[in-house]
C-alpha cells in the first residue's frame, strides 16, 4: 500500500531537517504504528502521507502513485482523525457529519449508523460544543470513516477515552482492518500499539531506529525466563526459572506441586523498555 524511500523534509525557514532519510513499507490491510516522543517527526511523516506536505525529498508512493503528484481524488480514498478534532461547535454531531459527508463525491456511510457504532446515538442532536473530549474523539473517528476509506490515519486514537471506550475504539480499529482497511496510528501509548499494531516503527530525531512486530520485539529483547510468585507461610516468595527445558526442571515442578501459586509470568520486555534501550529516550 505504501512505499517510502529516503524521505527527507525540512520546514521553510529552518536549517535542520525534520525527517532525515526514512525508509519503510506498509502492506495492504496492515495496522502500522509510529511511536516516538514529541517532536520526533511522527506528525510530519503523517502529514506527508496524508498529502498535506508535498515539498519533500525522496519517494513516497501510495498504491504506486507519487504523493507529490496526487490530486483531490486522493482525499476520497483516505480517512483522517487528528488528536485534537475540530468541529462546528454550534452544529449538532449529526449536522457536522452530514456536512462533512456532503464534501465527498463517492459512496459514503450513513452518519446515524456511525454514531450508533461509537455509542453516540442518544447525543446525535446535542451541539458538539457541549461534548466532552472523549465524545469528540469518538465523533472524530466517525468523521474519518464517512467516505469508507481504504487508508485510515489515526493520531492518538484512544486519547481522552475512558477504559470502556478505549477498548471499544481498539476493537473498532481491528474490525476495520478485518474489512481490508490499511491503518496508520501515531501514538505515545505503548500499550495501545502493543495490543493492535501488526508492526511498529520507533522514530527519534527524524529517523527510524527500529521496525518490527511488537511480539518479535518483546521476545527478542526479553529474558527467556519465567517468574513464579507463591505463598510461603504469610509471606510472598518469588523464584525465576530458565525457559529452556522448563518441563524437566525439578525445582520448578516442585514449586508448582508444593506451593500456593499466585502468579506466573514470562519476563518479556515491554515496548517502552525496548524503546528506551534502542533510542535512549522516553516517550513524552
Amino acid at each position: 500500500m505504501i512505499e517510502v524511500e529516503q524521505l527527507r523534509f525540512t520546514y521553510p525557514g529552518r536549517r535542520e531537517e525534520t525527517l532525515k532519510g526514512m525508509d519503510f513499507q506498509i502492506g495492504t490491510g496492515e495496522i502500522f504504528g509510529f511511536l516516538g516522543p514529541s517532536g520526533a517527526g511522527k506528525s510530519t511523516t503523517q502529514k506527508i502521507l496524508i498529502g498535506l506536505l508535498k515539498q519533500y525529498e525522496g519517494s513516497v508512493r501510495v498504491k504506486g502513485r507519487q504523493l507529490r503528484n496526487v490530486r483531490s481524488d486522493y482525499f476520497e480514498k483516505i480517512g483522517v482523525a487528528f488528536e485534537f478534532p475540530n468541529f462546528y461547535s454550534r452544529f449538532t454531531a449529526l449536522e457536522n457529519l452530514k456536512f462533512f459527508r456532503s464534501l465527498f463525491s463517492g459512496e459514503t456511510e450513513e452518519p446515524e449508523r456511525l454514531l450508533e457504532m461509537v455509542n453516540l446515538s442518544k447525543f446525535a442532536n446535542m451541539k458538539v460544543g457541549e461534548y466532552s473530549k472523549g465524545m469528540k474523539m469518538r465523533l472524530n473517528f466517525c468523521r474519518a470513516l464517512l467516505n469508507k476509506p481504504e487508508l485510515l490515519f489515526l493520531d492518538e486514537p484512544t486519547s481522552g477515552l475512558d477504559p470502556v471506550h478505549a477498548k471499544m475504539m481498539k476493537e473498532l480499529i481491528q474490525q476495520k482492518q478485518a474489512e481490508g482497511t490499511t491503518i496508520l496510528i501515531t501514538t505515545h501509548q505503548m500499550h495501545t500499539a502493543d495490543e493492535i499494531c501488526d508492526r511498529v516503527a520507533f522514530i527519534v530525531d527524524g529517523e527510524i531506529r527500529l521496525i518490527d512486530s511488537p511480539r518479535e520485539l518483546r521476545l527478542r529483547n526479553g529474558k527467556k525466563q519465567i517468574r513464579v510468585e507463591y505463598k510461603e507461610g504469610e509471606k510472598r516468595a518469588t523464584m525465576e526459572f530458565d525457559l529452556a527445558s522448563i518441563g524437566k526442571n525439578h525445582d520448578f515442578i516442585s514449586v508448582l506441586q508444593g506451593k500456593q501459586i499466585e502468579t506466573i509470568h514470562t519476563l518479556e520486555a515491554t515496548l517502552e523498555d525496548i524503546f528506551i534501550e534502542v533510542t535512549g529516550r522516553r516517550l513524552a
